[in-house]
């Protein structure tokens, strides 16, 4: 496949499955839900908030996977996350040429593409499917973080928060619920440690039919700085009515580095586009 074509899809399946919501595989189970009581219930989630990462900065090498339709892509990069301020991934091209960058803040999104020196750059209420989605940095961190989240939320759970998600017992393995409008999230966490497996996020449309975003958690292994657990691989999905991206994440190396410049200056060599370019080069593919 061609470098351009590699770019195109690298650049513009994580924003927009990270826009929508995807996959046909929903943190549910086929079996009868057991009566959780109210106690039982408040137990567990605190359980599950218990594992949020103290650490302020995560750092690690990259293996990027994207598959799309009968397309397949592997690349190298590098993801750096500061807690409560930005999550970057940078994507390489032949391991040593950055080919485009991906970067969230608290305030907007910015995509690079940087062999054809082209870039977005808008804040998340400007983007009309991060908007209705409710997703904003903080959804993203919790994502990436392998962590709870609630719709808009922009700082961690409360203790009251924390009440209104729903539990229901399915033996090894606990799902937790919370449902916002036409939105429906949910978890599926380890009942004994309480580690997130998956979360998924259900956006139901009658008309133009539901899309969904699956995010699977694997390979866990203890982080040095804190000794809690973090996913090494994550395997993500977006499912539309018409169309499939599914996403493979692995870490190597984990780390901590704090010396690295947080925000990105875009040259004046690189030329603006719009949510409605990025999408159509994507949908050209």
């Amino acid at each position: 496949m061609r470098l351009t074509s590699i770019i195109k899809v690298a650049a513009v399946a994580m924003p927009l499955f990270l826009c929508s919501c995807g996959s046909k595989k929903k943190a549910v189970v086929d079996n009868q839900p057991q009566t959780v009581t109210p106690t039982q219930e408040n137990e567990f989630i605190q359980k599950v908030n218990s594992n949020v990462q103290k650490a302020k900065f995560i750092t690690s090498k990259v293996k990027f996977s994207v598959e799309y339709g009968s397309q397949n892509i592997s690349l190298t990069g590098n993801l750096r996350m500061k807690r409560d301020d930005v999550i970057r991934l940078q994507l390489m091209a032949f391991g040593f040429v950055e080919a485009a960058r991906l970067e969230f803040t608290k305030d907007y999104v910015l995509i690079m593409d940087r062999i054809n020196k082209q870039y977005l750059k808008a804040p998340y209420n400007q983007i009309d499917f991060l908007r209705n989605s409710g997703i904003n940095f903080y959804t993203l961190q919790a994502l990436f973080w392998d962590e709870l989240f609630m719709p808009t939320r922009t700082s961690l759970l409360s203790e009251e928060d924390l009440k209104k998600y729903t539990v229901s017992d399915g033996g090894d393995d606990v799902v937790i619920s919370l449902e916002d409008g036409k939105l429906n999230y949910s978890w599926l966490a380890n009942e004994k440690d309480g580690i997130i497996k998956m979360a998924n996020i259900l956006y139901k449309d009658r008309f133009n039919g539901n899309t969904q975003l699956n995010w699977d958690y694997q390979s866990f292994a203890t982080l040095e700085s804190n000794g809690k657990l973090f996913p090494n691989k994550m395997a993500i999905a977006l499912t539309t009515v018409k169309k499939e991206v599914k996403l493979g994440i692995t870490l190597n190396y984990i780390g901590h580095e704090t010396e690295w410049e947080t925000r990105t200056e875009v040259s004046n060599k690189y030329r603006e586009v719009t949510v409605d370019d990025i999408l159509r080069r994507f949908m050209s593919l």
